[in-house]
């Protein structure tokens, strides 16, 4: 519940920003846009590119840099013995060809990140960080995790992102995001 309740004042907090920004000025000169850019606007933003994955289809860049980090770490986590006794149902599947468990894990992380790094347009439907990584609750997950089980979850998504040619300040961005979640992930 950490984890939905600080995603939900960071939800708060920026609809308040979003609102007072959007509230009429008469002095509009004194205003300067936030120069910032966000994590999602630094790893490729909203500008439209081909889906390599998908023939045809556009793409937000920074939703294609996100899933093909994403995609990668869930490769290298499969390939993490330390690892791989978190996840034996999706890696059965992967093993018999099935990847549909891995279409939808993607598609569910790949959405959790670009909430996660400020994209707009995009919406996470999927488990709270508590849930989604307990056992009782998510019969996907084989036990709970424990504080080195995170550690090498964070180590598998640096080598993911370097894999992607991720700059390493991005990736150090994503590692302070990743630790913000240890305490949901965190369960013994």
């Amino acid at each position: 519940m950490k984890m939905l309740s600080k995603f939900g004042v960071l939800l708060l907090v920026g609809s308040i920003g979003f609102l007072s920004a959007c509230e009429k000025d008469d002095d509009k000169d004194d205003q300067t846009p936030d120069p910032t850019p966000t994590l999602y606007q630094k790893v490729g933003g909203t500008e439209m590119v081909n889906d390599p994955s998908n023939s045809g289809m556009m793409i937000e860049k920074g939703r294609l840099s996100l899933r093909a980090v994403v995609d990668s770490t869930i490769f290298v986590i499969a390939g993490d013995p330390e690892l791989q006794p978190y996840f034996p149902v999706l890696l059965g599947e992967v093993g018999n060809g099935d990847f549909s468990g891995f279409s939808a894990l993607s598609k569910s992380l790949t959405d959790f990140f670009c909430v996660a790094t400020g994209a707009e347009n995009f919406n996470y439907s999927g488990m709270n960080m508590v849930d989604a990584h307990d056992p009782a609750k998510n019969s996907r997950m084989a036990m709970k995790s424990d504080d080195a089980a995170f550690d090498a979850f964070v180590a598998d998504v640096v080598t993911g992102a370097q894999q992607n040619s991720v700059p390493n300040d991005i990736i150090a961005e994503v590692g302070e995001l990743l630790e913000t979640l240890r305490g949901d992930v965190v369960q013994k």
